[in-house]
């Protein structure tokens, strides 16, 4: 099997096809439109076995992917250790690798801790928000360890809800610190709002953001500020959560379909089957026009997508590489008025 690599070298995969294409992010590096979250790899929801996980990054490799990003939020870090392991022998200039920062890993004071919220590990950690300058530095070096490399090629600021100002105060300013000294490349912040994304865009001095679920067929509310402005800065936006945590994934939505994980609204749920609609007349399936949605707009760069084993990776790519007309975006569009 033919591959690209992470220069951006166009090939063909086992099914005759191109299969990952690369684009170009600030600070010279270039990352696979599509790149591999490694959220599963940290038990997301529930165990991925040491041999789904092997089998999802060695897939993932295959077929061309080169941009894996992680954080010590999944899994209370075992989405890194199990990431780091399973990249320890690829040459490391060849694949793009980002983690966040802002959660600093403890150990959990409770004797009985039982199992984590989220994720199917025990407890024996807790989370702690630090977006202190010291905060920040020692998270990048915790991570570093995990992950078994001395640097990252992006870290973001994770999810620093209700702390823009500290953000902008202390953690941007430790991160730029840690991008002159060459233990990361590139730097940013990834959260579920788009207004502060946009805020940071547009006063830090950050390369690139990841939006989760604000730029997807059903909630374009990136477009209103944040893509302008990393547009205008020249900061590369990487899209998360492009099925709206379920309610895109399948070709046309359950009455028990997730949106933004709670349970999808009757209005919402109908406008996510009015496209599934759109989509079969085009003999598209509704999930791949929700991949391929954000790599239309000129300021995204990437798409994440979380996987769980060899099935969902390739299928995962099937879709980025399934002719979607432009008219029946087009009509799309329409769905939402």
């Amino acid at each position: 099997m033919e591959t690209i690599d992470a220069r951006g070298v166009t090939q063909t995969g086992a099914r005759g096809t191109a299969v990952v294409r690369t684009r170009i992010l600030p600070r010279g590096l270039s990352v696979t439109e599509v790149g591999l979250g490694a959220a599963q790899l940290g038990n997301l929801y529930r165990e991925t076995t040491e041999e789904q996980a092997a089998e999802t990054v060695e897939t993932a490799w295959n077929v061309g992917i080169r941009y894996f990003d992680t954080a010590p939020h999944y899994g209370l870090g075992l989405s890194e250790l199990r990431l780091g392991r399973l990249l320890a022998d690829r040459p490391r200039r060849d694949y793009v690798l980002s983690t966040k920062v802002g959660r600093l890993l403890e150990p959990n004071p409770d004797p009985d801790p039982g199992r984590d919220a989220g994720f199917a590990v025990p407890a024996t950690l807790i989370r702690r928000f630090d977006l202190t300058r010291d905060g920040i530095h020692r998270s990048m070096e915790e991570s570093l360890s995990r992950l078994r490399t001395d640097y990252v090629d992006i870290a973001y600021l994770h999810d620093p809800d209700d702390m823009e100002d500290a953000a902008l105060a202390t953690a941007f300013p430790a991160l730029v610190e840690l991008r002159e000294q060459g233990v990361v490349r590139a730097i940013g912040a990834g959260m579920n709002y788009a207004a502060p994304l946009a805020r940071f865009v547009r006063e830090a001095d950050i390369d690139v953001v990841m939006v989760a679920g604000r730029f997807t067929l059903l909630d374009r509310s990136a477009q209103e500020e944040l893509l302008p402005a990393a547009l205008e800065r020249g900061v590369a936006v990487v899209a998360a959560g492009v099925y709206n945590s379920g309610i895109l994934a399948t070709r046309r939505p359950s009455d028990d379909a997730t949106y933004d994980y709670h349970a999808a609204d009757a209005t919402v749920l109908r406008r996510a089957r009015l496209m599934a609609d759109q989509c079969e007349q085009a003999s598209v399936e509704l999930p791949a026009a929700a991949l391929q949605f954000p790599l239309r707009h000129p300021a995204v760069a990437c798409v994440v997508v979380g996987v769980r084993g060899r099935n969902q990776v390739l299928s995962t790519v099937d879709r980025y590489n399934l002719g979607v007309p432009d008219d029946l975006y087009d009509r799309l569009d329409e769905t939402q008025r």
